[in-house]
Formats: C-alpha cells, sequence, structure tokens
C-alpha cells in the first residue's frame, strides 16, 4: 500500500519509525487489568478481562497455583503449626504467608494485565492518514495481526498480537512480559525466590529438630508421611528457587540494560537513545524507589473493575 505521503511495509523483524505513543487510537486501551478486546481498535465499548486462553499457559498457571498452596500446606500443618515454640510459629508463618499472598497476587498481575498489545487491524488508510506522516517516512505493519508496529514492538503467536517491548511469553504466567506487566513478572519472580528460600530453612531446621526428639511429638503426622511432604518440598524449593533466580537477575539486567531478552537473542542494534539503569528501573516500577515497588496490588482499580464487569453478562475474554 502506497501514498504520495508516506510507504507502508510488511515486515516482521525491522525497527519502525512510529513512536509507541501514537500508535494506539483513542479508547482502544482503558488503563489497569481492563483492556480492549481483539478488535479494540475500532471502538472503545468493547472492553474486556486480559486473559490468553492457551491450553499449555492455563495448565502451567495452574500447576503454579498449586505448587504454592502445596508449599502453603506443608509449611503451616507439617511444620508450624505443631510447633511448641509459639513465636517461632507464629513469626515464621506472619512472613511465609504474606510473601505467599504478594506472590500469587504477583502471579495473577502478571496474568491478567495487558502486556502492552498492540489493537489489531489498525493499519487502515484513515488510520494513517490521522498519523500525519512526513514525506517519504516508513511504517510497518506486521502482517499477522494487521497491526502498525510500534518501535520495539513484536509479535507473539501464542497471544497473536503484537506486543510493546516484549521480553518473553512466559507459560508459568500464560502471558507475554511485556511494557505493561514486567513490573509484575519481577515481583513474581522475586517473592517465590524468597518463599523458595525460606521453605527449605525451615525444613532444614525441622529435619534438626525432629532429629533430636522423637518424630510423633514434632509432627501431627506419622514420620512416614512427613519425610515424604518434606522431601517433595524441598526438591520443589529447590528448583523453584533456582529458576526464579535467575529470571529475577536476567529481568533485572535486562531493565538496567534497556534491553529485552527478544532483542539480546536477536542481536538488535538499538534505534532508540537508551536509558540509565535508574531511569529504566523508575520506568518499569513507576516513580522514585519506594516500598510500593513491591506491592503488586499498586494501581489495581479494583472499584472500575468491578462496575465494567457489572455492565455486562457474563465474563468476556481477550484472546
Amino acid at each position: 500500500m502506497q501514498s504520495s505521503n508516506h510507504r507502508l511495509r510488511d515486515m516482521e523483524q525491522h525497527h519502525p519509525l512510529l513512536s509507541g505513543g501514537t500508535d494506539v487510537e483513542a479508547g482502544s486501551l482503558a488503563a489497569g487489568v481492563m483492556v480492549g478486546g481483539p478488535h479494540s481498535g475500532h471502538g472503545a465499548g468493547n472492553r474486556t478481562m486480559w486473559f490468553i486462553q492457551d491450553s499449555c499457559g492455563m495448565v502451567c498457571a495452574t500447576m503454579t497455583w498449586f505448587l504454592v498452596l502445596y508449599a502453603e500446606f506443608v509449611v503451616n500443618f507439617v511444620m508450624l503449626l505443631p510447633s511448641k515454640n509459639f513465636w517461632y510459629s507464629l513469626l515464621n508463618g506472619a512472613v511465609f504467608n504474606s510473601l505467599a499472598v504478594l506472590a500469587l497476587a504477583s502471579h495473577l498481575r502478571t496474568m491478567l494485565t495487558d502486556p502492552g498489545a498492540v489493537p489489531k487491524g489498525n493499519a487502515t488508510k484513515e488510520y494513517m492518514e490521522s498519523l500525519q506522516l512526513k514525506p517519504g517516512e516508513v511504517i510497518y505493519k506486521c502482517p499477522k495481526c494487521c497491526s502498525i508496529k510500534p518501535e520495539r514492538a513484536h509479535h507473539c503467536s501464542i497471544c497473536k498480537r503484537c506486543i510493546r517491548k516484549m521480553d518473553h511469553h512466559c507459560p508459568w504466567v500464560n502471558n507475554c512480559v511485556g511494557e505493561k506487566n514486567q513490573r509484575f513478572f519481577v515481583l513474581f519472580t522475586m517473592y517465590i525466590a524468597l518463599i523458595s528460600a525460606h521453605a527449605l530453612g525451615l525444613s532444614g531446621m525441622h529435619f534438626f529438630t525432629c532429629i533430636k526428639v522423637q518424630w510423633n511429638e514434632c509432627s501431627d503426622f506419622s514420620p512416614g508421611v512427613s519425610v515424604l511432604l518434606l522431601i517433595f518440598l524441598c526438591l520443589e524449593a529447590i528448583l523453584f528457587l533456582t529458576f526464579t533466580a535467575v529470571m529475577f537477575g536476567t529481568q533485572i539486567h535486562s531493565i538496567c540494560n534497556d534491553e529485552t531478552e527478544i532483542e539480546r537473542l536477536k542481536n538488535e542494534k538499538p534505534t532508540w537513545e537508551r536509558r540509565t539503569r535508574w531511569d529504566g528501573m523508575k520506568t518499569v516500577f513507576g516513580g522514585p524507589p519506594s516500598l510500593l515497588w513491591c506491592n503488586p496490588f499498586t494501581g489495581l482499580r479494583l472499584r472500575r473493575l468491578l462496575l465494567s464487569h457489572g455492565r455486562r453478562s457474563g465474563s468476556e475474554f481477550s484472546v
């Protein structure tokens, strides 16, 4: 498609000249976890909750919740509640359960937050004319979702959308990690690593305590069942700690270098002005350093979510 004012190219892996702030039509994306549906670029009235209907991703996300809840069960009912030390149980229970709630909340925010999807089908003649491009300026269209691709956007074959600053698609959160939900993914990996390390420490203390006394006195379960539950918990904690600690480190490294994982793997030369490390952190986590950086509930508009959901009959999902 060509005109005297601009050229449109159907290319997948090139740097577009369109900035990220000019590609969204008015009203196409709503704030918070409420986003436009698959054809939201054509109107603002169709607002649905972001959720990827991918079988593998839904299974992995369910497994994540099951394993965290399993750890909660073993820590609380096998180790802490039977303990005769009240303050030991209270303090460790409060810390572990608080971290587990924050981990699950971060997982939900990552999974249900629009990662920065470009509206589908916005590569229309009317829309391109509204961009007021300079003569000879080149913009790029994704041939798979028929969208104008902003700079640093990549197409996800699972989400079936172009995602701004797409880092990777993670099946464990059943979503892409992109411009709008990277913060929650970083918090998810951090809190999972913390509860995994805490569970390992508690398991070691429990084994040490039970060796000195009779196993029947340090757990309400039989010795055989207790040992099996603790061994599985330790294996789970080691695997989760290793995986999430590595992911947390790579995410912080990417943020500080202002480079996504896809850009690093493709060895793409930056056509954008890279931010400094602190500017990158402040952009992702929102504002100057504070305790709000660690809060996965920040920016959650629950009232708007409930009101928007109440105006519709039945659940709607964006795929």
